[in-house]
């Protein structure tokens, strides 16, 4: 009963979030074995919510898998899934892609001799992600065939600079529902008993996302995370708006089912660009981004933004009538949002199809390094 399984596993930062790396050949075949593995990996379920027990850090951020494979798809160059662990659930969630942890995925790859990368010069990995069936091109500087970490790039939420990582999220639009506007509709009205109607926008591009205006709940948008989180009932309101939006996109048969997906829909606050000061003291004045938004992800408030969360909101700034269209600054190629660690540029080409709206790839800067290379431990019992 003393005896600990060791499982092969990296530890890195992939943009604003950490994550265990797997190969998938490592793990038990998929199903409940393997979930109650990575739930010991990570430390959960802890009704303490910090994952001492494992490598989880708390946080919906920082309780974060990735299983990578040789491709199945003619496209790419390998496989990778991503599993939202819960944190006091024993819940691994596959219902979404972390936009944050890709950027991980082409280093990890290039890395453990998964593909080939060029001497010197410029990787290019392309990536199939399993959780939502399209292909993210990364790219990224290579020296003497290793990712290159040292360079200016600067991402906010992140000490330091370090070398970028650009990621093509490629046709993102229906990544679980197979349309960009789920219900067809720009703007939707969802009805709250204790509350009245509250307009939504479910926009359905690198992960679905329920946005709504601050303003509607009658906040301002440039609250804290902290502020957020400490007011039960404005927290209350927005699960059930959450999950009130995930039938409505089709995700789940019903707001109990929804319950249970923890990882999809997201869900966001927008408000106009305003002066803020960020979590680290910096200050940002209204000329600093295009819109603010303030984010959910796993019931938690965002510290930053999900990045898929941040491909998402750029998509609905792209398409008329959408709340997020109707609140941006109308701009330039890039889409600068405010959150509480800074900003961050997003950019979505878009192109007419059929009379609708597509987007042909999102895209964004991020930064990723390997923090840990070995094994991780877990009671013998966990892996069954």
């Amino acid at each position: 009963m003393a005896k600990q399984q060791r499982i092969r596993a990296v530890f890195m930062r992939g943009g604003t979030s950490n994550g265990l790396i797997f190969h998938a050949r490592d793990l038990p075949p998929e199903g409940p074995v393997r979930d109650a593995a990575l739930l010991a990996a990570m430390g959960s379920p802890d009704p303490n919510m910090r994952q001492l027990d494992g490598m989880g850090g708390g946080i919906s951020s920082l309780s974060k898998i990735c299983i990578v494979a040789p491709s199945s798809h003619p496209d790419a160059d390998v496989d990778y899934t991503f599993g939202q662990v819960g944190i006091d659930m024993a819940v691994v969630d596959y219902g979404g892609n972390c936009g944050n942890m890709s950027s991980a995925i082409g280093p990890f790859a290039v890395e453990e001799g998964l593909v080939p990368p060029p001497a010197d010069g410029e990787a290019v990995i392309r990536i199939h992600n399993t959780n939502t069936s399209k292909l993210i091109a990364a790219r990224f500087p290579v020296e003497d065939g290793l990712p290159v970490i040292h360079g200016d790039f600067a991402l906010d939420g992140v000490a330091g600079t370090a070398a970028a990582i650009r990621l093509d999220f490629l046709d993102p639009g229906g990544s679980k529902t197979g349309r960009l506007l789920p219900t067809g509709n720009a703007v939707d009205q969802i009805e709250l008993p204790d509350f009245g109607p509250v307009e939504v926008s479910l926009i359905d591009s690198a992960n679905p996302v329920v946005f709504l205006t601050a303003h509607s709940l009658g906040l301002s948008g440039y609250e804290t995370p902290d502020e957020i989180g400490a007011n039960a009932p404005l927290m209350q309101r927005l699960e059930a708006i959450r999950r009130c939006g995930s039938v409505l996109m089709g995700l789940t048969a019903d707001e109990d089912a929804a319950a249970k997906l923890i990882s999809i829909p997201k869900i966001a606050m927008l408000a106009p660009p305003h002066e803020a000061v960020t979590l680290s003291g910096q200050r940002l004045s209204a000329i600093d981004a295009d819109i603010t938004a303030r984010t959910l992800s796993v019931g938690q408030p965002h510290k930053a933004i999900p990045l898929t969360a941040a491909l998402c909101l750029a998509s609905a700034v792209r398409v008329p009538g959408t709340i997020a269209a109707r609140l941006a600054r109308a701009g330039g190629d890039s889409i600068r949002i405010a959150h509480p660690s800074g900003t961050m540029s997003v950019d979505a080409a878009t192109e007419e199809q059929d009379g609708q709206i597509r987007i042909r790839h999102a895209t964004v800067l991020r930064s990723a390094r390997r923090l840990f290379e070995g094994s991780v431990c877990i009671p013998a019992t966990a892996k069954g």
